[in-house]
């Protein structure tokens, strides 16, 4: 029988993965705050490479005290709206953490307990484009693991069939953190040259002194996954550097927040893995230098536009 899920975030992110679940026979309630009205009364419209649909009835709620015990509450929220997580985690059996960066599976363990936390590495090309309005542009993969403990579990195959019922690509690992990594391979260079440079993906790969800055950063971050002890193979690289030649241009979520004056994920994506990467004896200047850029560009953004501080108050608005 499928599952039961809480959306918590209905952006890019939550609003494509949930509306995908729902399509597929799940009971699904979604989280929302600016779109609540609209998508109550017209549904979620997702405009996607796979085939385009709609979710014309849709649980929608305000407030997460409101939203009924479900079997999996996902949190898709951006991890600068992580500090709001103990008043909008709703009461699940498991959470599944669908963030990226590095240590967002603890800041939930730290509210709910280790043995209720899953993550969830999301490989998709989304954007939001309107009021529960979603556009699927690439892939779309998740990569389920359990937070406490290794190994594959009888809830990471159940919820495994849900998303293949829904035409979810997904993969099981027995090795989150490793999968965390690899993500980051490709989110630390692309996300943060994207602001940096004013670039798309397709920008940057086209250019070859910022396709070189892409391939040093990755590499660096390969170097920063084997210090911290998770030994990541450096044909990775390779594959990531023809994934997004070949992918369809991208304007990061990261550069879409800046060009909007959203807050930015400089912590989880950039500062907790340098953290965790000099904690472990490795130097990273390359990281550290983007580290450090995004870090002003992030307060400068933020006390310039009034859409910043619109966002704070947002908290359901996903990537």
């Amino acid at each position: 029988m499928p599952r039961s899920y809480a959306i918590i975030g209905t952006g890019a992110l939550g609003g494509y993965y949930g509306a995908r679940l729902q399509h597929g026979g799940c009971d699904v309630h979604f989280l929302l705050h600016s779109d609540f009205e609209h998508v109550r009364q017209h549904g979620l419209i997702c405009d996607s490479k796979d085939g385009d649909f709609t979710i014309r009835h849709v649980h929608a709620y305000r407030q997460a005290r409101d939203m009924p015990r479900c079997d999996v509450a996902v949190v898709a929220l951006k991890t600068t709206q992580n500090h709001l997580l103990r008043e909008l985690l709703p009461d699940a059996d498991a959470v599944l953490v669908m963030q990226n960066g590095w240590g967002v599976e603890e800041q939930v363990a730290d509210i709910v307990g280790a043995e209720r936390v899953m993550g969830g590495l999301c490989f998709l090309c989304s954007n939001k484009v309107g009021p529960g309005h979603i556009r699927h542009l690439d892939y779309g993969l998740v990569v389920l693991g359990e937070f406490a403990t290794r190994g594959i579990s009888n809830r990471m195959h159940t919820i495994a069939a849900d998303f293949e019922r829904a035409g979810i690509a997904i993969q099981l690992t027995e090795n989150l953190p490793a999968v965390r990594w690899q993500k980051l391979v490709w989110n630390i260079p692309y996300n943060g040259l994207s602001v940096v440079l004013d670039a798309t993906t397709a920008e940057l790969m086209a250019n070859p002194t910022t396709r070189a800055q892409v391939e040093a950063l990755m590499h660096e971050v390969v170097a920063d996954a084997r210090a911290c002890g998770h030994d990541l193979n450096e044909a990775i690289v390779t594959e990531m550097l023809h994934r997004t030649e070949n992918m369809t241009p991208y304007r990061t979520s990261m550069k879409i927040d800046f060009d909007e004056g959203r807050p930015l994920e400089v912590e989880a994506i950039f500062g907790a893995p340098l953290r965790a990467a000099q904690a472990a004896g490795a130097k990273s200047p390359l990281l550290e230098a983007l580290y450090r850029q995004l870090k002003t560009l992030n307060r400068c953004s933020a006390s310039a536009s009034p859409a910043g501080a619109q966002f704070l108050n947002d908290p359901a608005r996903g990537r």
